[in-house]
């Protein structure tokens, strides 16, 4: 999945809701994210539920895709087996031409987003010996942050 924004709300991606991550995700909400930087030794881990985002934040991020990305959203099956390439290729090449550059493509019902509202989040940096630093924040109820250091 391609993180593609955040705030304090949570870390936001899209996807097709059918797909084998969507169907996933609708399955068992509860996710882990991972970020890593290996040439620095760094990483974040967050762990959370993922939820839906609603349909007019979706239009919203859906209208600043490139029009070939919006196109693309309705002809992958995403995680589905085709039968050839060239089947996808046919299906894009017809809807291009029903919405062609000018022409505003909706938003697949298919497809959206999701939010994931974190429950905590650890900053990891690697150390000597093993020994790497470790801090792991937890969400508090009825808001903030409880800042926790854990053993490597």
């Amino acid at each position: 999945m391609l993180l593609k924004h955040f705030d304090a709300g949570g870390f936001v991606f899209y996807t097709n809701y059918e797909s084998r991550k969507g169907r996933d995700l609708a399955e068992n909400p509860h996710v882990s994210l991972l970020f890593p930087w290996h040439p620095v030794a760094r990483q974040v881990i967050v762990t959370g539920t993922a939820r839906r985002t609603g349909r007019d934040e979706t239009a919203a991020y859906f209208r600043t895709r490139p029009h070939g990305s919006q196109l693309g959203a309705w002809v992958s099956g995403q995680s589905s087996v085709i039968a050839s390439r060239a089947e996808l290729d046919t299906a894009y090449a017809e809807l291009a031409a029903r919405y062609p550059e000018h022409e505003r493509v909706p938003v697949p019902p298919h497809w959206g987003g999701f939010r994931v509202v974190p429950e905590t989040v650890e900053f990891w940096q690697g150390r000597e010996n093993r020994l790497h630093d470790r801090l792991r924040y937890v969400a508090a109820p009825g808001g903030g942050w409880r800042v926790e250091r854990l053993a490597p």
